[in-house]
């Protein structure tokens, strides 16, 4: 793989991962449409380890504190955080759905869920959801109320990300706020739930490319490449998503998911890739 393909998918990864727009999605239609090697299982690694770097960099803190709290000590000084010290517990019990959705549907996930057109529908349907969600929800509740039945409704919603299109921040952003959760809140939750999820399917990744006999000596200029642009880029966007929250709807985002879509089936019906 080429260094400068490695830094741009490294790139996207770290922008898509964290804004509603499935960066699974991106990650198959870019290559597909520019002919380019995807970099395959080696690549997919660099990439959910950039982005696990980023998410644990920006949220330290909270989880220094959410993880003392849960085992009943003090530690840190948010104070939402502060009110809701069983979160550590919620965050696992929502991790419980993605984890099986991935046992499960790992297969179909490289494979029969790859279609263009399944891409391309998901994004929009789910980029219509997300613009329910976004309107129909009553924004009351930060992350100090989110209850047991939020965690687990917000991580069904994350197993349904396997499918590529579907975004795993949108489903959970999407899920967050028809809890009533408000939008930095329901982010927020949304970015401490992918931590396991994105570990996980890290490790899992690197055990198999391990089994395989390892990175490639013409991957490992790419592999270090990629951790670096996702990493960088995604902490940025963390940064960037949480501060718009505050201030604007989501509805950008879900013009972005129906003009993506509309461009994946144009690609196939024009010809342009088959």
């Amino acid at each position: 793989m080429p260094l400068a393909h490695a830094i741009i998918l490294g790139i996207v990864q770290g922008l898509t991962e964290f804004l509603p727009i499935s960066s699974s999605a991106h990650l198959i239609i870019i290559p597909w449409i520019l002919g380019w090697d995807d970099g395959g299982l080696t690549f997919d690694v660099a990439l959910h380890v950039g982005t696990l770097v980023a998410v644990l960099v920006y949220f330290f803190k909270d989880w220094v504190q959410i993880i003392a709290q849960g085992f009943g000590l003090s530690a840190g000084r948010d104070p939402a955080l502060a009110k809701n010290r069983s979160l550590l517990w919620l965050l696992a019990a929502g991790t419980i759905p993605g984890a099986i959705a991935g046992v499960l549907f790992e297969k179909q996930a490289e494979h029969a869920f790859r279609s263009p057109y399944l891409i391309a529908a998901t994004a929009i349907v789910f980029g219509l959801i997300l613009w329910l969600a976004d309107s129909a929800g009553r924004k009351q509740k930060d992350i100090a109320h989110v209850s047991l039945a939020d965690a687990v409704g917000i991580g069904t919603a994350q197993a349904l990300a396997i499918i590529p299109g579907v975004s795993r921040s949108g489903s959970t952003i999407t899920a967050g706020l028809f809890c009533n959760l408000d939008r930095t809140a329901a982010a927020r939750f949304s970015f401490l739930l992918s931590t396991p999820i994105i570990a996980g399917a890290a490790l899992k990744k690197f055990y198999d490319v391990h089994k395989a006999g390892g990175i490639p000596h013409d991957m490992q200029a790419a592999f270090i490449a990629g951790i670096i642009a996702s990493a960088i880029t995604g902490g940025l966007t963390i940064a960037f998503f949480l501060n718009f929250l505050r201030r604007r709807s989501l509805s950008a985002f879900v013009w972005y998911r129906i003009i993506f879509g509309i461009v994946v089936i144009a690609a196939v019906l024009f010809g342009i890739r088959k």
